[in-house]
């Protein structure tokens, strides 16, 4: 039997290629239109260094931080990814395991799991709304999220509708019903690792293609392109909706999909607690630059009114560390962990989250860091041109 272990998030990747469907995996590496964002994303970091002092290494190190009120154990979040039809556990799963490495777990509304479950698994669950639908139904999404346990909001507003890719884009059912198996029987034929994941008990269950955060608690949950389907024809919310919703939620509140320094502003100027330097992993308009390269110059000009997080690209601890360095106060991860559920469930998500903290660790112990907060700008060598400022006023 192969060792469940494994060393890299690299590694996780190929294991979930392995056993997953074609069509299932496919939707995990998406990226519009050529795929230039998704990946400048993670091959952005490389284009960093770091120079470290060798002399005075700590004997031990703290990676302990705070975001949006929450003690975490290393400064990293699970970010909010929508339907995870690749373990049966989904979503549940992931927050027992980000309990267990004691980090927060980003909801989304497009999950398969409803956010009661999600937050009986970790009392740190931030919920990602989309807008979608009226104001009322998107305040009623919040107070059912606060009655549940949610210790924060994120508001979603870095994705376009454009879903075609240039490799050509996985074709999703709209339901898991007797035809959508027989046409996709093929693909999990030659992948019983999957089948059989979905067996339990002796009975088969179907992957839930429903999402039951959209409505109220007790209401018919709509299925994933139901949903998506309403939020394409919701016009999309100003910074006036933000700020009334921002009115509405007592609690910390995050706006993700912030690239520009304009933006940044405005989403001071509208109360934010965190914003979240995201390109929505490259799924987002394709040419727009990898976060890490906007990161630095949004952290320079609002790092000091509001906490700020990156998404995006993050495959490595030492990509931690050099996000910590530009400016970041955490990292949310998406695909990383959604390999690892992939690969071996909860314990494969554990896994991943392991990985980034040796691989902080590490990197620290070779700056000399005793504390993540120490971490700046002289510990990394930035090229000239690296780094985007968009949005700077004239």
């Amino acid at each position: 039997m192969a060792n469940p272990w494994f060393e890299t998030v690299g590694e996780a990747q190929r294991r979930a290629k392995r056993r997953l469907p074609r069509s299932v995996y496919s939707a995990l590496i998406a990226g519009t239109q050529a795929g230039v964002t998704v990946n400048d994303n993670e091959k952005a970091f490389a284009e960093l260094g770091f120079a470290p002092h060798v002399i005075g290494v700590q004997a031990q190190r703290d990676l302990t931080t705070t975001v949006l009120d929450q003690h975490l154990s290393m400064p990293v979040l699970i970010s909010p990814t929508g339907v995870q039809a690749v373990d049966p556990d989904g979503e549940v799963a992931v927050a027992r395991a980000a309990a267990a490495r004691g980090i927060a777990m980003g909801l989304s509304s497009f999950a398969s799991k409803p956010i009661e479950e999600v937050v009986a698994a970790n009392d740190k669950t931030l919920f990602q709304l989309y807008w979608v639908g009226s104001r009322d139904e998107i305040l009623a999404r919040a107070v059912r999220a606060k009655q549940a346990g949610a210790t924060g909001l994120i508001v979603t507003t870095d994705w376009v509708f454009n879903v075609g890719r240039d490799w050509g884009s996985p074709e999703i059912p709209e339901r898991v019903n007797l035809r959508a198996l027989m046409k996709l029987a093929p693909e999990i034929a030659v992948r019983p690792p999957y089948a059989l994941r979905w067996v339990r008990g002796g009975k088969v269950t179907i992957p839930d293609l429903t999402v039951p955060n959209i409505n109220g608690k007790n209401a018919p949950a709509p299925t994933f392109f139901e949903a998506y389907g309403q939020w394409m024809n919701t016009p999309p919310p100003t910074w006036d909706d933000l700020r009334w919703l921002r009115e509405q939620w007592d609690g910390p509140f995050m706006v993700k999909g912030i690239t520009r320094i304009d933006d940044a502003r405005r989403a001071v100027d509208i109360g934010a607690s965190a914003i979240s330097v995201s390109n929505h992993g490259g799924n987002n308009l394709d040419g727009t630059p990898a976060t890490i390269r906007a990161l630095g110059p949004v952290a320079d000009a609002v790092g000091h009114e509001v906490e700020v997080l990156l998404d995006g690209g993050v495959r490595r601890g030492s990509d931690v560390v050099k996000a910590l360095a530009l400016g970041a106060r955490a990292v949310m991860i998406g695909r990383a962990y959604l390999w690892g559920l992939a690969a071996n469930g909860q314990a494969g998500v554990e896994n991943v989250l392991d990985l980034l903290r040796m691989g902080i660790d590490s990197t620290l112990m070779g700056l000399s860091c005793s504390r993540v907060q120490e971490v700046n700008r002289e510990h990394i060598i930035v090229p000239a041109g690296f780094e985007s400022a968009l949005g700077v006023s004239a």
